[in-house]
């Protein structure tokens, strides 16, 4: 599976404007004038914060931004142009004489923050509207506006900017501060975090309230979709009339959550400048989001890293997936030109003669999805005291085999409207079935695929294992 081409997206970044300093150094005593202590710093290092490291990570995934926003007249901003203007972004900045460009300088020890340090004073009077005159000659060069707002001033009353966008064409994403959402109506997709989210429409302490919150939050602001981070929970992207999209979270290990945001927002205006739809464009800033919060401080991602990652077993090229998220992964596997295999199954106690037959349905085709029935089904199929393996263990087992690409459970007794749904290629059933006896069959075979029965393993069965269990011979 490939990439969308990321380096033909042309974005337009606006927003507030920062310079990180970072100041590491080993740390071997404490002070004696107090219990702190003490660094012996070795190594200055300075990156662009705030909107202008959504410019960056946008640079290292091979876009093309412009970048607009407010500095002061100073040293700081000439470090910030220079750092930018290196990584390949076109700077458009408003310097203010008498104002200082917003620093914040980070102490580090042993790969550790100890503390942080700001140096701001803010724009006082500055209003997105001064932005104007840079903005809007360049929005007829770019595919994609993303305002980046760190409640700094440089963003006071967005509406200007959003206003010019949506006139000339550009989905608007917002990276969203503050408590007035209604600030950013007109947006094409606004992006909180749940905190962020709570702290304008109360707590949400559960998928269906924070459902409720998102829409009421659409529907009154005039936003078009809400995409709401939820850190170790994923993401969940909400659109009026439409069912909630999720994806989980796709860290391995949190080093430092610093700019995390503005990977994710810029990930995803450089996936929607590239012709992804909003779905697909989700799960490569998902697979961003869990990169860079394992790299300490304000940091990018590459496509390189975002191909291995959209490879690597577990992520949303393969594992357990609910229905939405399996649509999404098989119209990416489809348009990459790859054969669908689905089969269905219980699957309570994994056996060999499964693994066998699994890997013989793999051999029809690119990609493997395997329907298992949850466990209410299972106990209506096989009886009382079945399944032993709960339904999150089967599909755990199942999605750790190499045969297996995806995993989605369902409820009814026969997977008949799921395989309706997906349509595979193949459809394989082990047994002594009939073709044309297998639920599923008029569906498949209408789409132009094909029905097949494999012949299971000799002497491998979940009943035949739980009986020598039974016996005590296993």
């Amino acid at each position: 599976m490939t990439l969308p081409p990321l380096d033909q997206a042309r974005v337009l970044v606006a927003g507030d404007l920062m310079l990180d300093r970072y100041w590491h150094g080993a740390t071997d005593r404490i002070s004696p004038e107090a219990p702190v202590p003490v660094v012996h710093v070795r190594d200055i290092e300075q990156r662009p914060g705030g909107a202008g490291n959504v410019a960056l990570n946008l640079a290292a995934l091979g876009g093309r931004p412009d970048l607009v926003g407010v500095t002061g007249d100073d040293t700081a901003a000439s470090d910030l142009s220079a750092l930018l203007e290196e990584a390949g972004v076109r700077c458009h900045f408003r310097r203010r004489s008498g104002a200082a460009t917003i620093t914040k300088l980070r102490v580090i020890s042993r790969h550790q923050q100890l503390i942080r340090l700001d140096f701001e004073d803010g724009f006082p009077g500055a209003t997105a509207g001064d932005l104007l005159a840079d903005f809007e000659p360049l929005l007829s060069d770019c595919q994609v506006v993303v305002l980046s707002d760190y409640a700094k001033g440089a963003l006071r009353d967005p509406q200007p900017l959003i206003r010019a966008a949506r006139a000339a064409g550009r989905p608007v994403l917002v990276d969203p501060k503050g408590t007035d959402f209604s600030a950013y109506r007109g947006a094409s997709l606004v992006t909180p975090n749940l905190a962020e989210l709570e702290a304008v429409a109360g707590p949400c302490p559960d998928t269906a309230a924070l459902e409720r919150a998102a829409t009421g939050l659409l529907r009154e602001h005039g936003i078009e979709a809400l995409l709401v981070t939820r850190g170790a929970e994923g993401m969940t992207l909400f659109r009026p009339d439409r069912p909630p999209v999720h994806q989980p979270a796709r860290a391995r290990e949190v080093f430092d959550v610093t700019g995390a945001g503005d990977t994710v927002i810029a990930t995803l205006a450089a996936a929607v400048a590239a012709g992804e739809t909003l779905e697909d464009a989700m799960h490569l800033a998902n697979l961003a989001a869990g990169i860079v919060v394992g790299k300490l401080g304000t940091a990018t991602v590459s496509p390189d890293e975002l191909r291995a990652a959209r490879h690597e077993p577990g992520g949303a090229d393969r594992g357990v997936l609910s229905r939405a998220g399996l649509m999404a992964a098989l119209e990416r596997a489809r348009a990459a030109g790859e054969r669908i295999v689905m089969t269905n199954g219980c699957f309570d106690l994994l056996h060999a003669g499964h693994v066998a037959y699994l890997e013989q349905a793999r051999a029809r085709g690119d990609r493997l999805v395997v329907a298992v029935n949850d466990d209410a089904s299972v106990q209506r199929l096989k009886g009382a005291g079945r399944p032993v393996t709960p339904l999150e263990g089967r599909m755990a087992v199942l999605a750790g085999l190499a045969a297996v690409d995806w995993v989605v459970p369902f409820a009814e007794d026969t997977p008949a409207e799921l395989i309706g749904e997906i349509l595979p290629d193949v459809l394989v059933k082990g047994g002594d079935y009939r073709p044309e006896d297998i639920a599923g069959y008029d569906a498949v075979t209408a789409a132009g695929g094909r029905v097949e029965v494999l012949d299971f393993v000799d002497g491998c069965s979940t009943s035949a294992v739980m009986e020598r269990i039974r016996q005590g011979h296993y």
